[in-house]
């Protein structure tokens, strides 16, 4: 019989994250919002004068760190209430009166970008020597002046700024419809009994040895999507258009070279990405050859993919159990992270179970000057406990540069941002690995780390590499129809997984199902981040305390350098095809491992 979601009401307060670290309830906040409503004249009151003055510069940029610890903490109250229950009004409603302050802020302080490039760089000097306290905004500086030639007048920046809300519509639009409204079909077992489809039970139904189960529970997902296939369209075709009008606005070449450059990270680093994949496609074909070899299927399809090729190794791993086993995979890491990690675990900052409304997936979200939160949505399956390792990787990445930088320098840029989780999953691995004997056990857990590679380092680049080709289309004037999108996504399955496997109709609409579609070019950094934790992860354990200790100084860094400087510091060189390349081997390597195991 299917079983229902509980109401959020009904789950254990255990499992819940403690919003009231933030604030002690909703009238705080309201009332928090309330007092800094009017920051926006104070902001206008610098208009004109940064040139002025040391003293004048500084007291905008110190207004300006207060304002963002504030913003912080009340943009994490109402997204983090809104996504316990999607279908909340109350949180919907908190979230755009956040979303409204914030771009009223930006507004507010639209002149500031013009007025600091309008400052000659000798007078800026005089004013790093006359006030010592400037000093530490010099960065933050720097990064603005470098922007000159993407800036625009006062007039322009401020109607810029007021598109805001208009930019975030393709995500807020995109997440009502597959959060809120999508409900899939029962899907139906071998033995004709039904199964709940949701965001959170459909990998875990994939994952199935049941094959009948797994086949249904593809159709009924996708029958849904089809459905909506033409407003997904539409959706995705206004992400992408209004990226490409903000770069043109700014005068980039592309909304790819728009993204990146915010980050610092050269777009040469993304071609390089799917360049160097792709010369590595063999491997992934010989993993799908394995695959359709060890399942024992005359056609290999895409719903087959995730249920382990190893039989009768099927793990569960309840929440309990993960967090002991998370600890012990991470001891190398040392003491002094494992005491964070039990800290988030004892403490409340972590929301577990999924329920109805909850938003789908996993994430971290850091708060300057409170602890970070995490949101899973568990189901007791080995996927889950590496989830569950990667999201509290991203929560200790955070908490160390908050607990080490000023909230100037804090947030690590999203280059970086994919490296702290990685390295624990590789890690976490590692460790299971190392503690097994048992040859079907070990095929079992490479079985998984394979798929890891493929999910993350081979899945995310195909997912980039489509991103990339949906830009290029809008940039060349192109639509983005559904039959467009399906076509394109459905090539690209073919080129990634080769011809040992069907292409089933179905898997030309998952472009529909993609969240991150809409992070703006953001999925490329999975894989570049899974390829640096892995050479990260073998220096931890075969170098010691000095790979630990530039690791940590790695995570504590915030943004006080760009990413690929603060990854050269931990050991990485990301701006070289050689990590990449490096991991793709080691996948390949794995896979005759594997072969060898399942002939003994």
């Amino acid at each position: 019989m299917s079983q229902s979601l509980p109401a959020r009401a009904d789950v254990d307060v255990r499992f819940t994250w403690n919003l009231n670290d933030i604030y002690p309830n909703d009238d705080a906040w309201r009332a928090a919002l309330t007092e800094v409503r009017g920051a926006g004249d104070r902001l206008r009151a610098f208009q004109g004068r940064l040139g002025e003055s040391a003293q004048t510069l500084l007291e905008l940029f110190r207004l300006e760190d207060e304002l963002s610890q504030t913003l912080d903490k009340l943009g994490n109250y109402a997204r983090r209430k809104a996504d316990e229950d999607t279908r909340n009004p109350v949180y919907q409603e908190m979230s755009a009166q956040f979303m409204h302050l914030a771009v009223e802020l930006s507004q507010a302080s639209a002149f500031e970008t013009p007025e600091l490039l309008a400052i000659p760089a000798d007078t800026l000097d005089g004013f790093f020597a006359a006030e010592p306290a400037l000093e530490h905004y010099r960065l933050a500086i720097t990064r603005i002046r470098r922007q000159k030639e993407h800036t625009l007048s006062p007039e322009c920046e401020a109607l810029l700024a007021a598109a805001g809300p208009m930019s975030q519509a393709p995500d807020d639009i995109f997440s009502m419809l597959n959060d809120a409204d999508m409900t899939f079909p029962d899907a139906v077992d071998g033995q004709n009994v039904p199964h709940p489809v949701t965001h959170g039970t459909f990998v875990p139904l994939l994952q199935s040895p049941d094959r009948a189960l797994r086949q249904s529970a593809f159709r009924s997902l996708y029958s849904v999507y089809g459905q909506f296939r033409n407003t997904s369209a539409a959706i995705l075709s206004s992400q992408m258009k209004q990226l490409q009008f903000f770069a043109n606005a700014r005068n980039y070449p592309s909304a790819l070279h728009a993204a990146l450059d915010q980050t610092e990270v050269p777009v040469d680093i993304y071609h390089n990405l799917i360049a160097t994949v792709h010369n590595h496609l063999p491997a992934m074909h010989r993993y799908v050859r394995l695959r359709k070899r060890l399942l024992g299927v005359d056609a290999l399809h895409f719903y087959d993919l995730y249920t382990p090729m190893v039989a009768d190794q099927d793990v569960k791993v309840d929440y309990e159990q993960a967090k002991q086993t998370a600890l012990a995979a991470l001891a190398p890491l040392g003491e002094s992270y494992l005491n964070l990690l039990r800290e988030g675990f004892d403490n409340r900052w972590i929301d577990v179970y999924e329920n109805q409304g909850k938003r789908s997936g996993a994430y971290s979200a850091g708060a300057y000057g409170v602890h970070p939160y995490v949101l899973l949505n568990y189901t007791d399956t080995l996927d889950d406990m590496f989830t569950l390792v990667h999201e509290m990787g991203h929560a200790l990445h955070s908490y160390l540069s908050n607990k080490h930088q000023s909230v100037t320098y804090a947030n690590y840029v999203i280059f970086v941002a994919e490296v702290a989780s990685t390295c624990n999953e590789a890690l976490l691995m590692q460790h299971l690995l190392q503690t097994t004997t048992d040859k079907r056990r070990r095929a079992y857990l490479i079985n998984h780390f394979l798929e890891q590679f493929r999910g993350t380092l081979y899945r995310q680049t195909m997912f980039a590499e489509f991103e990339l080709w949906c830009s290029e289309q809008i940039r060349a004037g192109e639509a983005l129809t559904a039959e467009a999108l399906s076509a394109k996504y459905q090539a690209l399955n073919r080129a990634y997984y080769g011809e040992d496997i069907v292409l089933d109709e179905e898997i030309a609409l998952e472009w529909a199902r993609i969240p991150h579609f809409y992070y703006d070019f953001y999925v490329y950094q999975y894989a570049t981040g899974f390829a640096a934790a892995i050479a990260l992860s073998q220096r931890i354990l075969h170098e010691g305390q000095p790979a630990v200790d530039d690791y940590l100084r790695f995570l504590s860094g915030g943004c006080s350098a760009d990413p690929v400087t603060l990854l050269k510091g931990a050991g990485v060189d990301m701006a070289s095809p050689a990590p990449i390349a490096q991991a793709l081997e080691r996948f390949d390597a794995l896979i005759g491992e594997l072969e060898i195991l399942c002939n003994e």
